[in-house]
């Protein structure tokens, strides 16, 4: 039997990680040109959309039924923002993020820096399928892996927007923390996360959320990326509705 800290051992790593780049951002933010900053942060961007390009590629792979993955992505995006809407979570997530703001006299894009980077750090394969492999068997070797990644991330997005990217580490304790702990009960309706349809279906929509994010990043658009957030929580519920209706139909 596992205990507390083999079960979540790779998200501590993650908040630390986090933390400690945070940190370095915010003592290179005054010795760094701005053109440097926004070099720093363009390349992020350009990771990032290659990285949702990547995942969003998982759709081709998560056919439900007579369904494709592509279409099933779509209701599950679609579906996920309207109800993000109705629920007001890009306002909620700056309301949290202007009274932490406040709570710690943040400077800077307080708000868009903890937005962003809880998203970009919490959505994804690795932090899904690491969680699930870190509470199930302790191993926290993806983890480990993202963690690192997320450290220097975490460097280049702080010289933007400042310590909220710090705050992200609530996010990452919150979701993949509870993830990890809840993983021995996931396990029984997802035996093999890293090839199950809906675990892929989850991480293509991820990816395209991921994408909107890398734009944003390069300012090519303005996605309300926080309104999309129920969409890979539905992703799951669309598959097996089409895997039902293909059945009764067929």
């Amino acid at each position: 039997m596992l205990d507390f800290w083999a079960k979540t051992s790779g998200t501590w790593i993650n908040v630390a990680t986090v933390l400690l780049g945070t940190a370095l951002g915010l003592l290179l933010t005054g010795h760094l040109p701005e053109r440097m900053q926004r070099v720093i942060k363009q390349g992020l961007g350009l990771t990032t959309l290659f990285i949702g390009i990547s995942m969003a590629g998982s759709l081709n792979q998560a056919r439900g039924g007579i369904v494709d993955g592509v279409i099933l992505g779509l209701l599950a995006l679609v579906a996920g923002g309207l109800l993000g809407e109705w629920w007001q979570i890009e306002e909620r997530l700056a309301i949290a993020g202007d009274w932490l703001k406040h709570r710690v006299k943040g400077r800077g894009r307080f708000t868009d820096g903890f937005v962003t980077a809880s998203l970009l750090f919490c959505i994804g394969p690795m932090a899904m399928i690491g969680s699930l492999n870190n509470g199930l068997v302790g191993d926290a070797r993806l983890l480990t892996l993202k963690a690192t990644m997320d450290g220097l991330a975490a460097i280049a997005l702080t010289g933007s927007y400042g310590i909220g990217v710090g705050f992200s580490t609530l996010a990452i304790l919150l979701y993949q923390g509870g993830l990890s702990l809840a993983a021995g009960l996931l396990a029984r309706a997802l035996p093999d996360p890293a090839s199950s349809p809906p675990v892929l279906l989850a991480t293509g929509v991820g990816g395209l959320m991921i994408l909107s994010i890398g734009l944003n990043l390069l300012e090519i658009g303005n996605v309300r990326v926080g309104s999309f957030l129920p969409a890979p929580f539905l992703a799951p519920l669309v598959y097996w509705l089409a895997v039902w209706l293909t059945a009764a139909f067929a």
